[in-house]
Order: C-alpha cells, then structure tokens, then sequence
C-alpha cells in the first residue's frame, strides 16, 4: 500500500487504525495476503490517492473461504453470551477509536465529518444491541397433539455468512450484519465497495485485534476486495448459505438469481425512491428540516435519501418558497469542514448520473427551480462537487421513476385528501422509507394503515432519512424485502429446527394415524 500524504489528519488517523502495511486487502483475521490487482482509493474530498488495495484472486478466495468454515466449527459451539462478550469488546474497541475511524469514512467517501462518525456510533450501536441478543435468542415451545410428547423449536447458526456492501455506508451496514451474525454463531466473509476499500481494511484489522486478544481461531471475520466479479465467488458459491447485499436494485437482481439458483437465501437491501407527504395540516418549519437534510446530507447518497416532496396544493407556494429559501443557505465543500453542509458525490460517474437526471426532468417537460452544476475552482479540484437541486415534475416522469442517487430533489402537488398524495408516493416500484408531515391524528393514522404506505419504513414528522437500531430497517417492493438491525432480523442469519420428544414408551403417530404390527 503505498499513501501520501494529506491534509485534515488523515495520516494520523490511518496510523491509528493500523493501516501502515503493504499488499492489504484480503484477510481472514490477523493474517493478510493478496495475489490480485491493485485497485486505488481516491477520496472524493481533494482527488487525492489515499492508498493502493490488493483485490482478491480466485486462490485467495479459496483461503478465506478454508479458514472461515473452519473457524465456523469451532465459533458455533461457543455459547451465545461468550460470543456477546467478544462482539462487546469489538464495540469497545470502536469507541476507542471512534474519531479517527469517523474521519476515514467522511475522507474516503466524501460524507460529512459529524455524519462519518454517526456512522461509526451506529456501529457501537448494533454491538450493544447485539450483546443483549445474545441472551435471547429464544425459541418456542408447542403443546404437542400426542401424550407424553414435548415440541420447541429453536435456533442454529447457518455459517459462513457474505456481506456485499455499498459505499455510502462504507463501515456501518456491515456492522447491521456482522454484528447479528457473530452472536448467531455465524462467521462472516465482507466483501466492502471497491470505491471505499480502506474503511473495511480498517474494520478487519479493528475486528481481528479482537480475535486475536481472545485466542479466537483466524476465519471468524474475514475480508475480501474487488468488483461485482469478487463478490460473484461468493453468490455463486454453496459454501455461503446467506448473502447480504446492498446496492442497486439492478445489482439485487443479479445477486437473488444467483443464489436463488443454487437455493440460498438473499437478504437484500436496494434502492429507495423515498417521498414526504406534506398536508395542509403540516408544522412547515419541521418539514424544512427534514426535507432539507433528507435531500442533501450525504450529498443525496442514502438510500433512505428524500427524492420526492408531496405537496398539497393549498400550501404548495408556501412550502417551496421555505424550502427553496433553505437551500440557498447551504454551504458545500470540505465535508471535514464542519461549517459545510454538503459534500462531494462520490466520483465522476455519480457527477454525470446527477446531471444526467437534470436534463431529462427538462426534457420531460420539468422546471428547474434551484439550480444544480459542478463546481469548480479552489477547493473543488476533485471534480466531485455539485450543487443540490430542486425539479418541479410530475410523479409519472421517467426519470422521476428512477432513482437518482445525488442531491436532487422533486417536487409535485397533490389535490384533494391524503388518499391522493399516498397513490403518488406508491406509484413507484421502490419501497423503502417514506413519511408525511402532519398534524392531523387522522391523516397520520391513514398513512400507517394498511391502506396507506407501502414502504418498509413509514415516518410521522420526521423526515424519510436515518434509521434507528433496535428498528428493523428494509423495504418492500423492488427493495428487495430485507430487514436489518433490528427487531427479529436476527432469525435471517439462523437455521429454524422444529424438535418433538417423547417420553413415554409408547410411539403414537400424528393424526391419530394407526399403524400395527
């Protein structure tokens, strides 16, 4: 790996989390090797070459996959508090190193500094969650039909669970996953976004101190580099009986076939194409608020991102006038820089995405009423910074159908009562997050009912972005149906086992079925 130097105290931060080796970027625990090409990390932030990653070859793989299946045998027989007790040092571990972790994930994905180490909290969050599920991890028992019988039904670890993640959330969603999974007895192989390689490098060399501190087998959490061709190893291979995948919704149809095909299970978190519905009935200073941020923070790069405001008709020019008032407030640059409210995208293709989306909303007959564009000049040099937008459209446009995954915001009317604002904001095939300001008891309750909101996540008064651990997070629809973080989802990385004992000395079959010999 080679680095160079660069302001904001990048350096520091990468000698804090360890990253000072060469050849980094496949690992199954304290042990580090590569055969494969080199990709580069570039932050979005300056245009700078971070570092040099190592992608993993096919005989890579097979190491990894070697060591994790065996570590496996030996991870599930630890009783699940024991495996709570090592996901809680891991979150110790995070708090320990919270700030400069924080600050990797804001430089190389170009996120703000305050919202890099929100992600990083949400890591210490699902650890604290994860420890107290390691106590329940219950199952159920049943009154059998035949005497002298028990039933139950408990829980086992599946195995070798895959992470595919995606670079908005370069650290945080596969802690969602990883977290859960250890706890469940399952190991862990993640294969982070080549966009964003050194956060995971980070994260494995976190994780293993752990390990290692414990005299925990190598193959309980192990990495993996490269493009969509690394992460086709792991769905297409049987050894992996779950994958979790977040991407795009073309890359989540990809992902299910494969492991369809050979009967694994997907769990799938895809694109959101989230709307606000905002009533005549609405508090329009927290609908700025959480218009505002739910459209722009992370530079429109959260899947839980505002697309779409729903305004009625009657307060319409009110809304957007605030709105738009707002935006010429925001400040873009640095997102090191605390002062800034906005970001880089990502990369340059991210750049022509966004601009591509501005000039088809025209072309679809659309109004420009806050005007986007690359920036440039001194402290844009990486070509990455564009201005958020806002589009007048219609809910039917093409591209208003899509989503764009930048800093552009549409805005449409509604007429009439709320049940003509919810037949827009589910007239997509997207269905992850979504929310209406209001405060009508009866609008609110509508909306949550089962008439109403068709998403995974259904807000009143507070805008669509930002989850919460303990909540189950997913969508419905093209999504993908996955749930993270949260609730039950524990139950996707386990193996349900119905058992039915008899203690008698007698063998009745069910249904009262006779059968003499």
């Amino acid at each position: 790996m080679q680095a160079t130097t660069t302001s904001f105290g990048i350096e520091e931060a990468l000698e804090q989390l360890g990253i000072n080796k060469t050849n980094l970027g496949t690992s199954t625990g304290s042990e580090w090797f590569s055969n494969g090409e080199e990709i580069s990390s570039v932050s979005p932030v300056d245009g700078q070459l971070i570092a040099k990653v190592s992608t993993t070859s096919k005989e890579d793989y097979e190491k990894v996959m070697a060591s994790a299946t065996s570590a496996f045998k030996d991870w599930r027989v630890k009783p699940a508090p024991q495996r709570g007790e090592i996901v809680r040092q891991f979150g110790e571990e995070l708090r320990r190193l919270k700030e400069p972790l924080g600050k990797l994930v804001s430089y190389e994905m170009g996120k703000s500094y305050q919202e890099g180490l929100g992600e990083v909290q949400e890591m210490i969050d699902i650890c604290d969650f994860a420890v107290g599920l390691s106590r329940q991890l219950h199952g159920l028992t049943m009154h059998s039909e035949r005497p002298g019988h028990r039933m139950y039904e408990q829980y086992h670890p599946l195995g070798v669970v895959g992470i595919i993640s995606a670079f908005n959330f370069p650290v945080a969603v596969w802690a969602w996953n990883t977290a859960l999974a250890w706890v469940c007895g399952d190991v862990c192989v993640w294969k982070p976004s080549e966009k964003t390689p050194l956060t995971g490098v980070a994260c494995q060399k976190i994780a293993a101190k752990v390990f290692a501190d414990n005299d925990l087998p190598e193959g309980i959490s192990c990495l993996i580099n490269g493009d969509y061709k690394v992460g086709e190893m792991m769905t297409n291979d049987k050894r992996v009986p779950l994958i979790s995948a977040t991407g795009s919704i073309r890359m989540g149809k990809i992902v299910a076939q494969a492991v369809a095909a050979r009967l694994g299970k997907s769990l799938l978190e895809l694109g959101g194409n989230n709307a606000i519905i905002v009533t005549p009935d609405a508090d329009i200073k927290m609908t700025v608020i959480g218009a505002v941020f739910g459209a722009v923070g992370t530079a429109g790069q959260r899947c839980t991102s505002t697309r779409r405001l729903i305004i009625h008709e009657s307060i319409y020019d009110k809304v957007k006038d605030a709105v738009v008032a707002a935006y010429n407030q925001l400040r873009i640059g640095n997102p090191l820089d605390e002062n800034n409210h906005v970001g880089p995208l990502i990369d340059k293709d991210a750049v022509k995405n966004y601009q591509n989306a501005l000039e088809k909303v025209v072309e679809e007959g659309g109004k420009i009423i806050v005007e986007g564009g690359v920036l440039e000049g001194e402290g844009y040099e990486s070509g990455c910074y564009v201005k958020p937008a806002i589009a007048e459209a219609e809910n039917s446009y093409e591209i208003v159908q899509h989503e764009t995954f930048g800093p552009v915001l549409y805005m449409m009317k509604y007429s009439g009562n709320v049940e003509n604002a919810l037949e827009l904001q589910n007239g997509v095939v997207q269905g992850l997050s979504s929310a209406i300001m209001t405060n009508n008891l009866r609008e609110a309750e509508r909306f949550l009912s089962v008439q109403g909101s068709d998403c995974g996540i259904a807000n009143v008064n507070i805008g669509t972005s930002g989850a919460e651990i303990g909540g189950a997070f997913g969508g419905e629809k093209e999504t993908g149906g996955g749930r993270e973080s949260g609730s039950d989802a524990w139950k996707i990385y386990m193996r349900r086992q119905t058992n039915t004992i008899n203690y008698t000395t007698e063998l009745p079959l069910a249904q009262g079925i006779k059968f003499d010999l």
